[in-house]
């Protein structure tokens, strides 16, 4: 087995993967810095699989698992995606946002993973691709855990997908850190709203870092349906929000912390959405 591969077809990488023991590399700005000494296995570069590296409309959008995090904070999107621009441009520094992609952040599945919560809000499924075919997923069943990952022997992340439905609205997307720029979020919160004569119809709430994986908030986004936009912030309840989470105490915050933070931080993503 070779140590490096650069397939330039999806058959290719699959008939690859299905034998095991690759690593499968877009990035690198997960890979590398875990790797120690030295990366355990063979390395699957995907960036040469064909639309892996796009952003194409058709039936929603599709986004390649390689695209860049500065490709999405510079794209044309509609204003639904707001929220996943304003996280790109806040993940790491710019060298980071140049190279790191947003399947390396799903699949690297970090409960602070800043592109998960806005990706929630917009209701996206996740492609995957192996030599049994495609398969699709909510990215709410993908994402089990710290770590984990519905991923199978063989598989890999080929792109996400947002539907016609959660192109809707307007978003917004607030994270909270140790400082301003190049930090892990302690808690981070994205809100979709789609709105008809200045009243909310339909919401979509979730927050990230407070919780093993970031988590929609059914009862906050039950609560702001049918209000005003200038009364919106004043329909999420610390309540509502600090329910829906289980955050932990680490070196970044307490879990007490968290959740007061949680509070705010989804009532100013409200604010985002409706500016």
């Amino acid at each position: 087995m070779p140590d490096f591969a650069r397939p330039s077809t999806v058959d290719e990488a699959s008939r690859l993967l299905a034998a095991g023991g690759w690593r499968v590399l877009a990035g690198g700005t997960d890979l590398y810095p875990g790797a120690g000494r030295g990366l355990a296995g063979p390395v699957l570069d995907v960036t040469a699989l064909p639309g892996f590296s796009k952003i194409e409309m058709a039936k929603g959008l599709r986004i390649g698992a390689a695209v860049s995090w500065s490709s999405i904070a510079e794209a044309r999107l509609p204003p639904a995606l707001r929220a996943l621009q304003q996280a790109a441009r806040q993940i790491g520094g710019r060298q980071v946002q140049n190279a790191g992609t947003i399947g390396g952040n799903l699949c690297n599945a970090s409960p602070a993973a800043d592109g998960v919560p806005p990706l929630l809000a917009m209701d996206a499924d996740v492609e995957l691709v192996s030599e049994a075919g495609l398969r699709r997923l909510p990215l709410q069943d993908f994402v089990l855990g710290p770590r984990r990952t519905a991923l199978r022997e063989g598989e890999v992340l080929a792109a996400v997908l947002v539907p016609e439905a959660g192109l809707a609205g307007q978003s917004g997307f607030v994270k909270l850190g140790a400082r301003l720029h190049l930090v892990i979020s302690i808690a981070m919160a994205a809100v979709r709203l789609e709105v008809t004569g200045g009243v909310i119809d339909r919401a979509a709430v979730a927050v990230g870092a407070c919780s093993p994986v970031a988590r929609r908030l059914p009862a906050v986004e039950a609560a702001l349906i049918g209000a005003g936009v200038c009364q919106a912030v004043e329909r999420v309840r610390a309540g509502d929000v600090e329910a829906a989470l289980s955050p932990i105490d680490d070196i970044r915050a307490t879990a007490a912390y968290r959740r007061e933070a949680a509070v705010e931080l989804v009532r100013r993503a409200v604010v985002e959405a409706v500016a």
